[in-house]
């Protein structure tokens, strides 16, 4: 009955437990396509991996402000146009947060059509 209790039958920790392995795999394989995004694109500094952690974070917090205050298809992960602006927006807006980054208006709309291209195949989204 113990090994029962400890969840060895996959009861509810084993499936808790799953889910929050999943949202760090989503967060490192984000971070490191922040990373690759920040190499590749101009006007976009070069990302350590904490620091793009710390975007990748950031990116689904904000996401997940926005789901609430407007639903769904305002999300940076949304397809589409409005998807795409937000992306670009929030892009923008991490210069000011996170330190040593910078990022120029060109170069958040080519990071937001990157990793909008990439996230068809890789999806990075915590969802």
């Amino acid at each position: 009955m113990a090994e029962e209790e400890r969840g060895a039958g996959g009861g509810i920790s084993q499936t808790v437990g799953q889910g929050w392995l999943a949202h760090i795999v989503r967060f490192i394989v984000a971070a490191i396509v922040l990373m690759v995004v920040s190499y590749i694109t101009p006007g976009f500094t070069r990302l350590s991996f904490w620091h793009a952690l710390l975007a990748a974070v950031l990116i689904a917090a904000i996401g997940f402000g926005l789901e609430a205050i407007f639903g769904r298809n305002i999300s940076p992960y949304a397809r589409g146009g409005v998807g795409f602006v937000v992306s670009a927006v929030i892009f923008y807006l991490l210069q000011f947060i996170i330190p040593g980054l910078r990022v120029t208006v060109l170069g958040a709309l080519i990071a937001a059509a990157i990793v909008g291209i990439i996230d068809m195949f890789v999806p990075t989204g915590v969802r």
